[in-house]
């Protein structure tokens, strides 16, 4: 079974739109240990949101896990990993951190709780809950 994940990213260093048109990329520069804790969980086959940084907040689209986590060659410490992902697809309609702020069902997650760690578990009543303010 597939886990969900939030990776963020500031869209000015690189955004959605640059990986649908590279269809993939290596997600890289995670140097936080509790983001890093959680890239050593993703696997292949798992799925996560893309989130715009910055003056964006939201989530704008889908991008899947096509490797296991590797070490990243540019580190001189192999606790530093990266991980291959592809673009799946946009989300109909971006959902902001202000939906999500406002919202009770996600109260204790970790992008309320934790706001500067850039990869993070997304529980999948989460995961079905964003899905379903992007559809409004």
């Amino acid at each position: 079974m597939a886990n969900y994940w939030l990776c963020k990213q500031e869209p000015s260093t690189y955004n959605i739109e640059q990986l649908k048109k590279e269809k993939t990329t290596v997600w890289d520069d995670v140097h936080n240990n509790l983001a890093l804790k959680h890239m050593t969980q993703m696997k292949k086959g798992d799925l996560a949101f893309f989130y715009h940084t910055g003056d964006e907040k939201q989530v704008v689209g889908i991008m899947e896990i096509i490797s296991n986590p590797y070490p990243n060659l540019k580190e001189k410490n192999p606790r530093f990993v990266v991980m291959d992902v592809k673009y799946k697809k946009h989300l109909d309609n971006p959902v902001t951190l202000t939906q999500i702020k406002t919202n009770k069902k996600f109260k204790d997650w970790e992008l309320l709780r934790i706001s500067r760690l850039s990869v993070m578990p997304v529980p999948s009543q989460i995961w079905e809950e964003i899905l379903k303010i992007s559809q409004k």
